[in-house]
């Protein structure tokens, strides 16, 4: 399959209510694709209770934090993570229980929002390039509930299909420390080719913190392109999964995100956190995703 369709397929609106013109050999169910919940393993929440809601003088961004932020930051650290969503549409209400699961565990974690009256549009980096200067105001803002809690020294940016690219693209930005590419991957530049919508290989070097890169396995399209972009990736730590019989919406929209919201959490956890016990799941050669017959993992100059 050319790895251009492949790249438009994932900017598809995924039940999004929103679809733009498919690209041959791609099928919305290709797009829909999940792993089947039943058998599968369940979200894991973290011991905080989770606040959502919109993002105080920012309409275009929503907010999931922990509702109690006692604990922060002296018995405990709020980092950020900045959620981009497939297809890059812009309400990230559909991913709620991923995002919450995520939260949960102690993280601030900001999305984007459709704003009443505005031309429906795709999200852009500059949205969630926005959504980090947001933490940052109001980690300062005089009757914030987050003024000087929020750990503005750790920013991470994930995001799924299309959001994965807005990841990778933000990746350059110093305040992120790592970014995490859910069901998608870049492509490799092509010289002399005309500027591409989406990131290619030329963003890889731009990255410097550690890249988490995590799909379904066959039936999801974006499986190859996610593996050429941890095999392109050659100087910072990266940690690649794909997991069987996922497709390319995985778990993602499961009951409080599933498996990969677990995954997800984890990674944030052990990042941001120094949590040897989430960090379990990727470390050392007998790390629990590398043991879990579900799952096909590969990773490089991951310290144990």
């Amino acid at each position: 399959m050319h790895k251009t369709i492949v790249a438009a397929a994932a900017v598809l609106l995924t039940g999004a209510g929103v679809c733009l013109a498919q690209p041959p050999g791609i099928t919305r169910d290709m797009i829909e694709r999940a792993l089947p919940v039943e058998g599968a393993p369940l979200a894991e929440p973290g011991p905080y209770k989770v606040t959502s809601e919109g993002a105080f003088g920012s309409p275009g961004h929503l907010v999931f934090r922990p509702t109690t932020l006692d604990a922060f930051p002296k018995k405990d650290t709020l980092p950020v993570m900045v959620w981009g969503n497939g297809g890059c549409a812009i309400d990230s209400t559909r991913y709620s229980g991923f995002l919450t699961t995520i939260a949960s565990h102690g993280f601030l974690v900001l999305g984007t929002a459709a704003q009443e009256g505005a031309a429906r549009r795709q999200a852009t980096a500059d949205d969630l390039r926005a959504a980090i200067d947001w933490a940052e105001k109001e980690n300062a803002r005089t009757g914030s509930p987050l003024k000087g809690k929020i750990a503005m020294d750790k920013v991470a940016v994930m995001g799924q299909s299309c959001g994965g690219f807005l990841s990778v693209a933000l990746g350059a930005d110093p305040r992120v420390k790592t970014i995490g590419v859910f069901n998608s991957g870049v492509q490799k530049a092509t010289p002399g080719a005309p500027p591409s919508p989406f990131p290619t290989s030329d963003a890889l070097p731009k990255l410097h913190g550690p890249v988490l890169l995590i799909n379904g396995h066959e039936p999801d399209f974006m499986m190859a392109q996610s593996a050429a972009t941890f095999d392109m990736i050659d100087h910072v730590p990266a940690f690649y999964g794909a997991r069987h019989n996922a497709g390319h919406t995985a778990t993602v929209f499961h009951p409080g995100g599933g498996e990969f919201a677990n995954v997800a959490s984890n990674w944030l956890r052990w990042t941001f956190k120094s949590d040897k016990k989430a960090g379990a799941m990727f470390v050392g050669k007998n790390c629990s995703l590398c043991t879990n017959s579900n799952w096909d993992v590969r990773s490089k100059r991951i310290k144990e």
